[in-house]
């Protein structure tokens, strides 16, 4: 998960107090597709892990399949120390809305920059949704046709 807004360092309390309100959506989303208790010895198992992108930096994920949510918040930067995480045997999928953008004023997206970049690269695949694919509830496609114009 990428930020919005404050830096984890600056929000109250230990490490788990401070990345939890930023990866509830992602634990939101494991939870809808199997139980929490397994979600949670998933975890435990280091079968599933959840981490901050501002955590990546460094790391090699090998046998790995990596999710990027809320990227249209990364940086070009930060989409590249991503995306050059990837190691042997591992697939990335990178998610992001355009119109949900919390980067500063001026700020390019690392999502829209990587589309940019990466959309002509052999290997690599992008898909793009519409109003047509919102599955949440009804009246969501209602209020984003009426925010669009």
């Amino acid at each position: 998960a990428v930020e919005a807004g404050e830096k984890l360092g600056f929000l109250p309390g230990d490490f788990q107090a401070k990345v939890n309100p930023y990866l509830r959506p992602i634990f939101d989303a494991l939870q809808r597709v199997m139980p929490g208790a397994q979600v949670g010895h998933y975890i435990e198992r280091d079968i599933i892990e959840v981490a901050p992108l501002a955590f990546m930096r460094g790391r090699t994920l090998d046998n790995a399949f990596v999710i990027l949510d809320e990227a249209q918040n990364a940086t070009p930067k930060q989409m590249l120390m991503f995306l050059t995480r990837l190691g042997s045997n591992s697939k990335a999928v990178i998610t992001g809305d355009m119109s949900q953008t919390d980067l500063e004023n001026g700020l390019i997206s690392g999502l829209e920059d990587a589309v940019n970049r990466l959309g002509r690269v052999n290997g690599i695949a992008m898909c793009q949704l519409t109003r047509d694919d919102i599955v949440r509830h009804k009246l969501i496609r209602e209020i984003i046709t009426a925010y669009d114009e």
